[in-house]
C-alpha cells in the first residue's frame, strides 16, 4: 500500500481579513490539477487585530485542509513564517505571502519541477507593479547585497517558493532564533530552480512593510551573510588615517614655506572634524548592527509563543526543534 504524499502550504498572516478566504479558494483550483496529493494550508497568524482569525476559523471549519496556529502576539513576518514552516508536515512545503501579491497560480509550476527533482524551486520578480523608486530601490538592495554576500544569493527572491522535506529539515538542524531565510536557503546550497513572475498590486489590505520592517530585513541579511562590511571599515580606517596623515604633512610643508601667506582659518578644521566624525559613527552603527545579531543569536529565544492551533491533530509537535 502507498502513502499519497502530503503538500503543505504555509500562509503567514497579519490583518489579512479581506485576503485570506480569496487565497485560500485560488489554492484549492491549483491543488486540484494534482490530485495524487493530499495538501494543508497553514495560516501563522500573528495576533492579527481584525477579523482574520475569525475567517480561517469559518475555512477551517468546512475544509479540513486548513489549520492554523495562532501567535500570543506579532512576532514579525521572519520568525512566524519560519516557525510555520518547521511544523508543516508535508513532503514539500509551499512558503506564501497572505497580500495576494505572490500568485497561488505558481503553485502548478513549483510541484511540476520539484516532481523532477528540484528540491529547491523559488519564485523570482524580475518586474513588479509596485511604485517605480520603491522597485528601484530593492534592485539596488539585490544587486548590493550579491556583491557582498559570502554565498550566491538568489535575486528577486523574497522567500516565495517550494521547499523539498530534505531541505525544511536542514533549516530545523540550522536551529536560527532568527534566521534570514533566503540567506539560509542560499547557504545549504541546493540547487534550485527558478520560476519568474510579475509582482501584482496589493488588492485589499495595506502592506505591513514599514520602513522599519524593510530596513531590519535588509540588515539582517548584510550582517548574517557579509563580513564585507567591517572590513570596509577596517580598510577606511587605515586610508583615512594615511590620507589625514598626507594632508598634515602637505600642510606643514606649505606653512614652513610660506609662513606669511598661509591661512586657512578654523572652516577647514570644522570640515574635517565632521565628516570623520559621521565617518567615525556610520562604522560604530555599522558595527553594531553586528553585536545586535550576536545578541539574539545568544539569547536562543523561540521563533513565536502560540495561542492556539486550529485543525491540527494530537501528534503534531508544537516545539520548533
Amino acid at each position: 500500500m502507498t502513502t499519497r504524499k502530503l503538500i503543505s502550504i504555509v500562509t503567514p498572516c497579519y490583518n489579512e481579513e479581506g485576503n485570506v478566504e480569496e487565497l485560500h479558494r485560488r489554492i484549492i483550483v491549483q491543488m486540484e490539477a494534482f490530485p495524487q496529493y493530499d495538501f494543508e494550508h497553514i495560516y501563522v497568524d500573528n495576533a492579527s487585530t481584525d477579523g482574520t482569525v475569525a475567517a480561517i476559523r469559518r475555512l477551517a471549519g468546512v475544509d479540513a485542509s486548513v489549520k492554523a496556529i495562532v501567535n500570543n502576539r506579532n512576532f514579525g513576518i521572519i520568525r512566524s513564517s519560519n516557525h510555520g514552516l518547521l511544523q508543516a508536515r508535508g513532503d514539500a512545503i509551499i512558503n506564501m505571502a497572505s497580500d495576494m501579491q505572490e500568485p497561488p497560480e505558481l503553485i502548478g509550476d513549483f510541484i511540476r519541477k520539484w516532481e523532477q527533482g528540484c528540491k529547491v524551486v523559488v519564485g523570482v520578480k524580475p518586474n513588479s507593479h509596485e511604485t517605480p523608486p520603491m522597485f528601484a530601490l530593492r534592485r539596488l538592495y539585490y544587486a548590493t547585497i550579491g556583491r557582498i554576500a559570502d554565498v550566491t544569493l538568489i535575486p528577486h527572491y523574497t522567500g516565495f517558493g517550494l521547499y523539498d522535506r530534505e531541505v525544511i529539515e536542514g533549516l530545523r538542524q540550522i536551529d536560527d532564533p532568527y534566521p534570514y531565510f533566503r540567506g539560509l536557503i542560499a547557504d545549504m546550497g541546493f540547487a534550485h530552480a527558478e520560476v519568474p513572475y510579475v509582482q501584482p498590486l496589493r488588492k485589499r489590505g495595506i502592506t505591513k512593510s514599514n520602513f522599519y520592517a524593510l530596513y531590519d530585513m535588509a540588515m539582517l541579511g548584510i550582517t548574517s551573510h557579509s563580513k564585507v562590511p567591517l572590513r570596509l571599515a577596517t580598510m577606511a580606517g587605515f586610508g583615512l588615517s594615511a590620507i589625514s596623515l598626507l594632508i598634515a604633512l602637505g600642510y606643514l610643508v606649505f606653512k614652513l614655506v610660506r609662513w606669511e601667506q598661509m591661512s586657512f582659518g578654523m572652516a577647514p578644521i570644522l570640515i574635517g572634524f565632521f565628516f570623520f566624525a559621521s565617518v567615525q559613527l556610520f562604522f560604530i552603527g555599522l558595527l553594531g548592527e553586528y553585536i545586535l545579531q550576536i545578541h539574539t543569536q545568544v539569547q536562543r529565544r523561540p521563533l513565536v509563543m502560540e495561542r492556539e492551533r486550529i485543525n491540527f491533530g494530537p501528534q503534531i509537535d508544537q516545539s520548533d526543534s
